[in-house]
C-alpha cells in the first residue's frame, strides 16, 4: 500500500514568476524511509509542505495516507493524528516545557490531562530525555530541543513522519544520535520517514532517494550503487 502518491503537481509563487514544483510524479510506499534531496532552492521544502498539508498546489492530485489532500480542504485533523513534523529550528514553544511542548499535538485527541503528561513522560524517556520534562526550551542543548521536537512529532502515533533538515544545525555526534533515533522509530513502529537532507550520509542509508532540481525530480534512486557512487565522487 501506498503512503503517499503524488501526480503532475505543480506550485508557484508570485504569480507564476517562481516554479516551486513543475510536474512531480512521486509514490512512496507506507513504511519506507525516503531522502529528498537537491540544492537549495529546488523545491524539496516545497514538496515537503504538500504532503504534510501545510500548503496547496496550483494543480495536479496528491494522497498522503489515503486522503486525496487536493479536494479536502478541512485538514487540521488530519495533520494531527496522521502527520509528525520535525523542523531543523525544532519550534518549541520557548515558554513551555519540555513536556508541555510534547503535550501540545495531544489537544485536539480526546486525552485527559493525565494520559497527556503520562504519554509525554514516556516519550521523553524513548528520546533519552527522561529527566527533562520540566525544564525549557532554552535551558536544553540543540540536540536535547530536537529529540523534544522529535518525541513531539510522536505524540500522536503518526503514520507518516516528516522531517525537513532535523540534523541541519547540529555537530556531527549528535546529529549521528539523531539521525539514529529517526531510524530506529521507522523500523520500530514501520512509520514512514520522509528525510529533506543536504547531508548525502543520511540518503545514503535511505531505502529510496529523491533528488529534486528546478521543482522538478530528476533522480528517483533505489537505495543502490547509483546514490553510492553519487556520494563517494
Amino acid at each position: 500500500m501506498n503512503a503517499v502518491e503524488i501526480k503532475d503537481l505543480y506550485k508557484s509563487y508570485e504569480n507564476g514568476k517562481i516554479k516551486a514544483l513543475n510536474g512531480i510524479d512521486l509514490t512512496i510506499k507506507e513504511g519506507e524511509f525516503v531522502s529528498i534531496i537537491g540544492p537549495s532552492g529546488s523545491g524539496k521544502s516545497t514538496l515537503l509542505n504538500m504532503l504534510g498539508a501545510l500548503d496547496s498546489p496550483d494543480s495536479g492530485v496528491i494522497k498522503v495516507a489515503g486522503k486525496d489532500l487536493t479536494s479536502d480542504k478541512k485538514l487540521n485533523q488530519f495533520r494531527a493524528e496522521k502527520i509528525g513534523f520535525i523542523f531543523q529550528l525544532h519550534n518549541l514553544i520557548p515558554n513551555v516545557s519540555a513536556r508541555e511542548n510534547i503535550e501540545i499535538p495531544m489537544y485536539t485527541q480526546k486525552i485527559s490531562s493525565s494520559d497527556m503528561k503520562e504519554r509525554a513522560l514516556k516519550l521523553l524517556e524513548d528520546v533519552g530525555l527522561p529527566d527533562k520534562a520540566d525544564i525549557l526550551p532554552n535551558k536544553l542543548s540543540g540536540g536535547e530541543r530536537q529529540r523534544v521536537a522529535i518525541a513531539r512529532a510522536l505524540a500522536n502515533s503518526p503514520s507518516i513522519i516528516l522531517a525537513d533538515e532535523p540534523t541541519g544545525s547540529l555537530d556531527s555526534k549528535t546529529s549521528s544520535k539523531i539521525l539514529k533515533q529517526l531510524i530506529d522509530l521507522h523500523e520500530d513502529k514501520n512509520v514512514t520517514l520522509i528525510i529533506v537532507t543536504h547531508d548525502m550520509n543520511v540518503a545514503k542509508l535511505s531505502d529510496k532517494v529523491i533528488e529534486v532540481l528546478d521543482g522538478e525530480i530528476i533522480s528517483p534512486y533505489e537505495n543502490n550503487s547509483l546514490i553510492n557512487n553519487k556520494i563517494n565522487v
